[in-house]
């Protein structure tokens, strides 16, 4: 791979330099670097850099993106929304490899270098969609690290042989295992979550649990959730996504349930969404909880929103908590850089010399301005490969 040198870009607002890239990595940053002889040379133009941004929860094989609009119909309850989908794409024959695969594009030309995306494994499907998703991260492993989740979107005791086929899918590469709601979907929590932790810890994989569970039932299973991860020593193994509970409950069981999973390294993932109670913010930081920001489902059969702008859901994570001042902003960035690769677990991450040169570079005079105006992205690098410019990517990448 050919060197490439990018001149005169302000590190996340700092001042400005010159950023060497030599086989992938970020080998240098300087005021007025020499260019080796094999270098690529782009002008940054005092442009913002930032690192790649990172996508902590998403549902890349849901996803109805590029397709006919979808009317939206279904019952408001959770049980609702799994039954409509798992219908819905039995029927149409929902491609979870097209789909994922135009999904990820989409994340990648504005500037997403790493996700973790969430896939359905039931008894109906089986592991078409994981499949499907797999084929998705190898033809972009290069240009862009996706953690797979094998995730029991029916639930884990109602359909049996979802255990069998979870175990399946950690086997034929699914990166992490996931959960769901073991009160209200699974009815029995000790059951589900002994099930769950139990395949986890045979092969040695992380947890990303989505708990949706209001209140005292959320707090409930968020206790038993933790009870587990001590007790297998699964410490820094073990994400809750939306913990909506931890929004719900009082103060003081709330601190102490925070500060339980800051001893265990439990991260907690958001979308912050605005129907819900969430989980606080600056409080979760404050007790050293790891906060990361992701879209969830984007235009798929539950919901029509969404956008694979990661500055966007910065943006919105910052309206929901009333983000104003702009070290607080910088928050909102955070979720989506530094604390989304932390709390994902990916490794070589950010602007020093060593890091795996995945960069961003937008037209703002600081972070707070690029999250508030999502500015498009001019150039997008990708393990030292330029990907994408003025938000389109580039044809051998848009090809693959």
């Amino acid at each position: 791979m050919p060197s490439l040198l990018i001149r005169n870009v302000r590190p996340l607002g700092a001042s400005p330099v010159d950023l060497l890239v030599r086989d992938g990595r970020i080998a240098e940053t300087g005021a007025a670097l020499s260019a080796p002889s094999d270098a690529a040379v782009e002008e940054g133009a005092g442009a913002l850099l930032l690192p790649g941004l990172v996508e902590g929860h998403t549902h890349l094989d849901k996803t109805l993106w590029g397709m006919d609009w979808y009317r939206n119909e279904v019952g408001a309850s959770l049980v609702d929304k799994i039954e409509n989908e798992r219908a819905f794409r039995h029927a149409s024959g929902h491609d979870a490899a097209a789909q994922s695969l135009v999904l990820a594009k989409a994340f990648l030309a504005l500037g997403t270098t790493r996700l973790r995306t969430h896939v359905d494994v039931d008894t109906q499907a089986g592991l078409r969609h994981l499949e499907g998703t797999l084929r998705t991260r190898q033809a972009l492993r290069d240009v862009q690290q996706i953690q797979v989740v094998a995730f029991p979107q029916s639930g884990l005791l109602g359909r049996p042989g979802t255990a069998e086929l979870l175990d399946q899918a950690l086997a034929q590469g699914a990166d992490l295992l996931g959960g769901l709601d073991p009160c209200a979907i699974d009815v029995d929590p000790v059951r589900s979550l002994d099930v769950l932790f139990g395949i986890a810890d045979r092969h040695q994989r992380p947890l990303d649990i989505h708990l949706h569970e209001p209140g005292a039932m959320g707090a409930f299973s968020l206790d038993l959730i933790l009870q587990r991860t001590e007790a297998l020593g699964m410490q820094g193994k073990v994400a809750i996504s939306h913990g909506f509970c931890l929004g719900d409950v009082g103060e003081r069981e709330r601190d102490a349930l925070l500060a339980r999973m800051a001893r265990l390294g439990v991260v907690l993932i958001t979308s912050a969404p605005p129907s819900r109670s969430v989980p606080p913010l600056m409080a979760c930081r404050k007790a050293g909880v790891t906060v990361l920001g992701g879209n969830d489902g984007i235009r798929d059969t539950w919901s029509p929103y969404g956008n694979p702008d990661m500055l966007e859901r910065a943006m919105l994570i910052g309206m929901r908590y009333n983000l104003r001042r702009d070290d607080e902003i910088d928050v909102a960035l955070d979720t989506v850089t530094h604390a989304g690769a932390r709390g994902c677990g990916f490794e070589a991450y950010g602007l020093e010399a060593g890091c795996r040169a995945d960069l961003v570079l937008v037209d703002a005079q600081t972070p707070a301005q690029a999250v508030v105006s999502r500015p498009v992205r001019k150039l997008v690098v990708a393990g030292g490969r330029v990907v994408a410019r003025n938000g389109v990517l580039q044809a051998d990448v848009a090809s693959l």
